[in-house]
């Protein structure tokens, strides 16, 4: 059986990015970004960008509504919170990349 995750999406970033330290010592900038859903709605997706992977050059100049290509892999997390069980499904990024707005004439 052939399994594959691969996932390519070109969105706008929803918020600023925040980045995080883990107790592992390990960083991470997490952001939300808003892809078109057919119908016109925007769906907002958590996207993880561990800045071992792919490096914190990437995310140089990436904030709340600059258009970005993200690839990466779906991943689900389980945790637990004050209110009982939880899971989240997000991009875990291998790489993203600021795209450039095209200027009208």
């Amino acid at each position: 059986m052939v399994t594959v995750n691969v996932v390519v999406l070109a969105g706008t970033v929803a918020a600023d990015p925040v980045e995080r330290r883990m107790p592992s010592g390990d960083e991470v900038t997490e952001l939300r970004l808003s892809v078109p859903e057919a119908g016109r709605r925007l769906l907002p997706l958590p996207v993880a960008v561990w800045h071992a992977t792919v490096g914190k050059r990437a995310l140089k100049g990436i904030a709340k509504g600059d258009p970005v290509l993200v690839h990466g892999q779906l991943v689900r997390r389980f945790y637990r919170s004050g209110a009982g069980a939880r899971s989240l499904t997000e991009v875990v990024a291998s790489g993203i990349k600021k795209l450039e707005v095209p200027v009208a004439k």
